[in-house]
């Protein structure tokens, strides 16, 4: 198959699809031109359920392993050991990313607008945690980061000079993104660049070269995918988005997207 019809899906959430589809989900992927996906964590069992994917799947699931922030904060005992496990599967030789990382920007506002109070300090702490982890193991990580928590995010990628860095879904200002520019940092642009004006706003700013493509599955998405489960093979619509934005050769694009991830996660 030429090389303009592949692509990586470069963050799903695997274990999140129903327990009777994930199989298939994958296997149709790989049939329609997906190389691979990165599969991203929520917790600990979630993390031991994208090993035995990648297992499952060798070269073709890549995974990552961290603890999603959109949720109540681990306890002290639970982020040693999370990170003890992290750490042996490095010590072992395995293959991964630190992620899906980041602060809890949604459960924040959410709560803020409802007139309760939140404390973010636990999330700032556990990603300072989670950045220093990536330096010392020289990992890439993948942040959930958007609008002001995505200052905050490249804040703490830099104190720890962490090489490789991935903002999923990422929205935010102009200052923000022209930062994360400047620090080489890579995006992922979902389906929903397909309707969304201010994704396509961040496609047109920001550099092909430090781009990726992703599905966030089993989220579903709007406009044409209304109503559809969401598939890896979602990505291949988005690449063909991101040519027309750029006004770009499809072909020149999707090869540019898919070396961009081989490159990133070196798959």
């Amino acid at each position: 198959m030429l090389e303009s019809y592949k692509a990586i899906d470069a963050h799903i959430h695997v274990d999140s699809y129903e327990e009777a589809d994930r199989q298939a989900l994958l296997e149709h992927a790989f049939e329609a031109g997906i190389q691979a996906v990165v599969a991203v964590s929520m917790h600990m069992e979630s993390c031991k359920k994208n090993e035995e994917f990648a297992r499952q799947f060798p070269g073709r699931v890549f995974p990552a392993y961290g603890f999603h922030p959109e949720q109540p904060i681990l306890s002290e005992e639970d982020q040693i050991r999370l990170f003890e496990w992290i750490r042996a599967k490095h010590a072992s030789g395995e293959r991964f990313a630190i992620g899906e990382v980041g602060l809890p920007y949604y459960s924040r506002t959410s709560a803020e607008e409802e007139g309760l109070s939140f404390d973010e300090a636990p999330y700032l702490a556990l990603l300072d945690r989670f950045g220093a982890l990536a330096a010392e193991l020289d990992r890439p990580i993948i942040l959930h980061a958007v609008y002001e928590d995505a200052a905050k995010a490249c804040d703490i990628m830099e104190r720890y000079q962490v090489k490789k860095v991935h903002f999923h879904w990422f929205k935010g200002d102009e200052a923000t993104i022209e930062r994360m520019i400047r620090l080489g940092c890579m995006i992922s642009v979902t389906p929903d660049v397909a309707y969304e004006k201010e994704i396509r706003s961040l496609v047109e700013l920001y550099p092909l070269e430090q781009m990726m493509v992703e599905t966030d599955g089993p989220w579903p998405f709007e406009g044409p995918y209304e109503g559809r489960m969401t598939v890896p093979a979602m990505v291949l619509d988005v690449c063909a988005q991101i040519a027309a934005i750029k006004q770009l050769p499809e072909q020149e694009v999707r090869e540019q997207l898919l070396q961009n991830t081989r490159a990133f996660y070196k798959l």
